[in-house]
């Protein structure tokens, strides 16, 4: 059957389903914003439910009123098995401009190739997505997430779709940043632990839970709590830095600002990663690629990186994402965290009793073609010579139950049917996936009121608390009586920042000969691995400090003229003969450049800690050890170390 005529005849029966029932079970009335969106509307004796089955009668799965567990009973004794290994699939999906599940209209990047969420609903029964690149104006999103969601409903059994995202509410550049156009942008989480309070961390994750539940975003793919003590590791950015009780303390916050005291319809599922710990990684090397060298513990410091995550558990976290990485010498054998028993079932699931969703992090059974010559391998480290239907055996007999960026449920019935894979096992992490989207109220009431969106999504306060955020996060570094700089009386000459936002300051000049201060905006030093793969070439990998004709440029100016030098912060960079020759030095962690301005120009005072220590050398950083925090000798900058405006 053709793709356009099975979605035709799927939107139908929903609209052939909206007709009355005599039956008198006692049934709550729904929402009105139920009632309007949804084609499977039934009513009886006065009252309405959504008959998502479409068979005329109120099933258990269907009634509110009923224990979530006797609800899932019920559903799961209706499901095939094609049904239920969709479940087991979260898979990437980009949001048409058009709102319609079935196009592909003004989506770019890899999405574009990828098949509509339609084709993965309809042909694969997939009921989890992680939007990728979506339109700037929210409100096409909220149009777009309620047209999936009648689509849902208009399935066999109406089974919701499950909307995911990595973070979106940061100012960042970073490769792992999501699109946050639209969105309230703080700094990243590096700043927000520069700034150690609890309070607003939680507030935080409350804005992110309004404006994700304004435009259907039910499951955030963070919070990112691995430890940051191998500093040039290329995911730091999104973590707390590299204590563990700090981490601890903001990730319980940040997962109960998202979730609530208990996950309902008013809650942002967590999926809090990277389980155990990704942050020791030999020299820093990513295991999204084979060039990775595996997660290594020269200071016998495990236990250390589990810290953060025992305080998610005791947040109540709905999921937990293992890395890629491989735990060398930690366990009876080195191969991968979700391909590894002793990690996802005598740890997480014996030893911390965790029954939450485990959903692995992405590609770990599918090689990827990334152009001519170039495949990215699947990250099945350690058991690369297994088969995908093997690969996918594996991960299920260790205890995970959902396979992120990977759509290929037919390999879990195909081990059903050969009799390799129980269905009860099945059963086991299908229960998991529902529980999450019954607590979620997405049975019940999934649609999002796209009236409210403008009003919601980037509210000015939040906004300002963003960019207050973004600001007060800022580590002040040096200062030698130059900050803040006196406002509409300098002549400034500036680099890698907006003249026309300086000049609402200062006079802007064109050389540093004419100028009283030079500002300079200037990134933590990276450099790409030996790979061709493209996406790996983005990773900001390698060495933290200044090399070359990028070093010269930087050093010749601030010897020509004062400097204020302003760095952003993805990793700790080794900077001793920038900061010896500047006049002043701060640290940014994801800011606009109105807001370097505001803290430079004495509008708002910098207030941040260093969330990580910042090492005096290369030589420092290869000699410390990558499990242990703030270790290496003499730093520059020791972990904590920020000054105030006098």
């Amino acid at each position: 059957m053709g793709m356009k005529k099975s979605l035709i005849l799927l939107f139908s029966a929903a609209i052939v389903s909206c007709q009355t029932t005599t039956k008198n079970e006692e049934i709550a009335n729904l929402p009105e914003l139920v009632t309007n969106k949804s084609k499977a509307i039934v009513e009886s004796d006065g009252k309405k439910y959504r008959d998502l089955n479409h068979n005329n009668q109120l099933d258990k799965y269907e009634n509110s009123s009923l224990p979530i567990e006797e609800r899932i009973d019920d559903l799961l004794s209706q499901m095939t098995i094609e049904e239920k290994a969709g479940l087991m699939f979260l898979t990437g999906t980009g949001v048409s401009t058009t709102t319609l599940p079935d196009s592909k209209e003004g989506i770019e990047g890899p999405a574009a190739r990828m098949p509509s969420i339609a084709e993965n609903m309809s042909e694969k029964e997939i009921r989890s997505l992680n939007i990728w690149a979506i339109p700037e104006d929210p409100s096409v999103l909220a149009k777009w997430y309620n047209n999936v969601q009648i689509l849902a409903e208009a399935s066999r059994l109406g089974i919701p779709v499950t909307i995911a995202s990595d973070p979106r509410h940061h100012f960042s550049n970073n490769i792992f940043a999501m699109s946050a156009k639209g969105f309230s942008q703080f700094p990243e989480t590096l700043g927000l632990a520069a700034l150690r309070d609890e309070t607003l961390m939680r507030k935080f994750a409350d804005i992110v839970r309004q404006e994700y539940l304004a435009v259907g975003i039910r499951e955030a793919l963070h919070p990112q709590i691995d430890l940051a003590t191998e500093p040039r590791w290329a995911r730091i950015s999104g973590t707390f830095g590299e204590d563990a009780e700090l981490s601890a303390m903001l990730v319980k916050a940040y997962i109960e600002g998202l979730q609530g005291a208990t996950l309902d319809e008013n809650g942002i599922a967590a999926m809090t990663k990277h389980f155990p710990g990704g942050g020791p990684q030999k020299e820093g090397l990513d295991p999204h690629f084979s060039f990775q060298k595996g997660q290594i513990y020269p200071g016998n410091n495990f236990d250390y990186h589990l810290i953060p995550f025992e305080a998610a558990f005791e947040a109540n976290t709905s999921a937990i994402m293992p890395y890629y990485g491989v735990p060398v010498d930690q366990t009876d054998e080195n191969v991968a965290m979700a391909y590894n028993k002793a990690i996802i079932t005598t740890l997480l699931r014996e030893k911390y009793k965790y029954d939450g969703v485990v959903c692995t992090d992405w590609g770990l059974i599918s090689d990827v073609p990334m152009g001519p010559g170039v495949i990215w391998k699947a990250r099945a480290w350690g058991v690369e010579e297994l088969s995908e239907p093997e690969r996918v055996l594996r991960v299920i007999e260790v205890g995970c139950d959902q396979f992120g960026g990977e759509n290929k449920p037919e390999l879990v019935v195909q081990l059903v049917k050969e009799g390799k894979l129980s269905e009860d096992r099945v059963d086991v992490s299908v229960r998991r996936l529902l529980k999450q989207k019954f607590q979620l109220g997405l049975f019940d009431n999934p649609f999002v009121d796209e009236t409210k969106v403008g009003e919601i999504v980037g509210k000015p306060g939040w906004v300002q608390l963003g960019e207050k955020g973004q600001q007060e996060s800022m580590t002040l570094l040096k200062n030698d009586n130059t900050l803040p700089l006196t406002q509409n009386t300098l002549k400034v000459y500036i680099e890698n920042i907006d003249s026309a936002t300086v000049a609402e300051y200062a006079e802007v000049v064109a050389t540093p000969e004419a100028a009283d201060f030079a500002i300079i905006r200037i990134n933590t030093p990276w450099y790409p691995a030996d790979t061709k793969n493209p996406f790996a070439l983005g990773f900001h990998h390698g060495d933290l400090d200044f090399k070359g004709e990028a070093k010269e440029k930087i050093m010749k100016l601030l010897k020509t003229v004062p400097t204020v030098v302003d760095i952003y912060l993805d990793r700790p960079a080794v900077i001793p003969d920038i900061a010896g020759a500047s006049k002043a030095l701060i640290a940014n962690y994801g800011a606009s450049d109105k807001a370097v301005c505001e803290v430079l120009f004495g509008n708002s005072a910098p207030k941040g800690k260093l969330p990580f220590e910042l090492p005096s050398s290369m030589k420092a950083v290869e000699e410390q050890k990558t499990d242990v925090p703030y270790d290496s000798k003499d730093p520059l900058f020791a972990y904590g170390f920020g000054l105030a405006y006098n």
